[in-house]
């Protein structure tokens, strides 16, 4: 095949076209023919896909299957991508439901583009291909598969849609997909959520719906990986919080910003191509915000940018507990208006004084041993009493307590 050139081809060009398809169709006829680019014709990802295909030595005409992985490797990555899959678990059914009145199938994988779910098919089904790929351990990476949109995704991180003839093989212009990525805290990939449908284009905006879901399931993943950071949640507005549109932020004992989802780094500003600490990213030391869990109402903040953000605060630890619970026995915080304040209201952070004095040895750990002494003392020294109000065991509050006497724990 030639290699496609920037050159004009002297074949005659038809100047508009009216459908995807037309374009698609020309698209294909000057990079597979004649050798050019087709640049404005299709997405430049779906060129670049292209373009490795044939340096792979892949022919539009080769024949497909979508083969699945040994059992031992389908397996190892089904353990794991445990959390991913535990992140993705309400969300995935939630979305089959959505699309349950389609043809539509929803596929997940992991970083490796190996899946780890898949729509079950009806027995009844006429999508031969769909009904093909969509088992748990097959393998949709562009070496595999050609150009597809989570293949695509796997090799560049970037949420892609791959319609009809846009494939690289002939064999899989019926399969139309819209895939988005996953990321971890350390802004790895994850995995990839993928939108499918067979012998028919989406009726709707796929790839908004596909972009949704993954960015919920990855705010799950977010948090499932945060055991022992104090994890803030911010946006401009405070209907937006405990949506899909909700900024995340994960700190650790330090009181450094260890990870930002795609919200958090829009809204802050800061790319984390380093490590900041909090006063640099949010404008305040870390114990104001560690008073956070204990607040029953979102805070203003006023970030270093100039953005005002209401925000709210978790904080888990490793064994479970959740030490949001102990605001039945703190000290209560100052009460804030649900409506948002006018701008100047704004310009000084609202963010509450934690009820402890000294903040000199302020970290996450301190935080939460000063958080069970004061429940107990609060609950009279009863371990069953202070164990209910945190919302943890008597045997967990039990060792905590043990590791905080023992002679090292100080």
């Amino acid at each position: 095949m030639p290699h496609p050139t920037n050159g004009q081809a002297s074949t005659p060009r038809q100047l508009f076209f009216q459908t995807t398809e037309q374009r698609t169709a020309l698209a294909r006829q000057r990079f597979f023919d004649e050798g050019t680019r087709p640049s404005g014709l299709v997405g430049e990802a779906v060129i670049q896909s292209w373009l490795r295909c044939a340096s792979a030595h892949q022919q539009p005409t080769d024949r497909v299957s979508f083969e699945q992985v040994t059992r031992s490797r389908a397996h190892a990555s089904l353990n794991r991508n445990r959390q991913l899959l535990q992140a993705g678990n309400l969300e995935l059914n939630h979305m089959e439901a959505a699309l349950a009145g389609t043809d539509c199938r929803v596929l997940l994988t992991d970083a490796q583009g190996v899946i780890i779910h898949a729509t079950q098919l009806p027995a009844t089904n006429q999508h031969p291909l769909l009904k093909t790929a969509s088992r748990v351990g097959v393998n949709l990476t562009e070496g595999q598969v050609g150009t597809n949109a989570p293949g695509i995704v796997v090799r560049t991180g970037e949420a892609c849609t791959v319609t009809g003839a846009e494939h690289f093989f002939q064999s899989l212009q019926s399969l139309h997909c819209a895939a988005a990525p996953i990321r971890d805290i350390h802004g790895q990939l994850a995995g990839v959520l993928d939108v499918s449908i067979e012998a028919g284009r989406f009726q709707f905006d796929a790839a908004s719906v596909v972009g949704m879901y993954a960015t919920t399931i990855e705010n799950r993943l977010l948090q499932l990986q945060s055991v022992e950071h104090l994890v803030l949640h911010f946006q401009a507005s405070p209907t937006l919080l405990g949506t899909p549109m909700e900024a995340l932020a994960g700190i650790d004992a330090g009181g450094r910003v260890l990870w930002l989802n795609g919200a958090g780094r829009r809204l802050t500003g800061c790319r984390m191509e380093e490590r900041h600490t909090v006063d640099e990213v949010f404008g305040v030391p870390l114990e104001r915000l560690l008073a956070l869990p204990r607040q029953h109402q979102a805070q203003t903040l006023r970030l270093p940018n100039g953005l005002g953000v209401w925000v709210t605060g978790t904080l888990t630890a490793s064994d479970g507990a959740d030490f949001k619970h102990a605001v039945a026995v703190s000290q209560p915080a100052p009460e804030v208006t649900e409506t948002a304040p006018p701008p100047a209201a704004l310009d000084t952070p609202a963010l509450a004084t934690p009820p402890e004095t000294d903040h000199a040895q302020a970290t996450l750990l301190d935080h939460k041993q000063r958080l069970i002494e004061t429940t107990l003392a609060a609950c009279g020294g009863n371990i069953a009493k202070a164990a209910r109000a945190l919302g943890v065991s008597r045997g967990m509050l039990y060792r905590r307590l043990q590791k905080a006497q023992a002679p090292d724990a100080g």
